[in-house]
């Protein structure tokens, strides 16, 4: 069941996404110069994707793969060329027509289809891997569990997603954050205790049998983020 916390934020990050940030996240997700804070935030990126990436197969030939939350589909275009059939989801129609744009012709013999909408919709079907790069971080606890029971579902393998860690520099920028005008912020991102998180999995419903494997933090300048796999046991 869908809350009203999850709901308002999602309409609050489809806004965003869409409307406010989307030339920013455009130049932030390509080569063009950035100034410094940008430029941390998306070598942390990169590392980031990285990481989940090397938690995957290397050969992910014959199996069919969700990128929930794809923004511009660089991790999406990176797993269908190791073979995979992807689907990739965002809430944004913007990010997701630049992903379409930025596609490359030659996939080798995976594929990549991207599409507009909700990443927990059951009607995506089901998944051998299902990944949530920095797509979860916007929501409370309670909400982002809730989500990751609803993903898992779909997934048969493997659900890998991230989390912002709280720490005491990401505390301070998050309250820096807070002292712009409304208007001129983006959605406030949900720092969680890692010990508060794994308890909430562990005794999430819907995650039975589903155990944490590999964890690493990346941080670096402005861009803090935890990889977190959980696998079927």
């Amino acid at each position: 069941m869908q809350t009203g916390s999850y709901i308002e934020r999602r309409g609050e990050l489809e806004t965003y996404f869409d409307r406010t940030a989307a030339e920013a996240w455009s130049r932030l997700t390509s080569d063009a110069p950035v100034g410094r804070i940008r430029a941390t935030v998306r070598a942390g990126r990169d590392r980031m994707r990285s990481i989940l990436l090397g938690c995957l197969p290397r050969d992910l030939h014959g199996t069919r793969l969700l990128d929930a939350g794809c923004g511009t589909g660089a991790l999406a275009v990176e797993a269908a060329r190791r073979g995979a059939d992807v689907t990739a989801v965002d809430l944004s129609p913007t990010l997701v027509s630049l992903a379409q744009e930025r596609q490359p012709r030659d996939l080798g013999a995976g594929s990549l289809r991207f599409q507009v909408g909700d990443m927990t919709d059951p009607a995506l079907g089901t998944f051998d891997h299902v990944v949530a790069m920095d797509s979860l971080i916007h929501y409370e606890a309670e909400d982002a569990v809730a989500m990751l029971t609803r993903l898992s579902a779909r997934s048969g393998g493997s659900l890998l997603f991230t989390f912002a860690p709280r720490t005491k520099p990401l505390a301070v920028m998050h309250a820096v954050g807070r002292l712009f005008p409304r208007g001129n912020r983006a959605p406030a991102i949900e720092p969680l205790k890692e010990i508060d998180l794994r308890r909430r999995l562990a005794m999430a419903e819907g995650l039975d049998g589903w155990q944490i494997g590999h964890s690493e933090r990346v941080v670096n300048g402005f861009y803090t983020s935890q990889a977190v796999e959980l696998r079927r046991g």
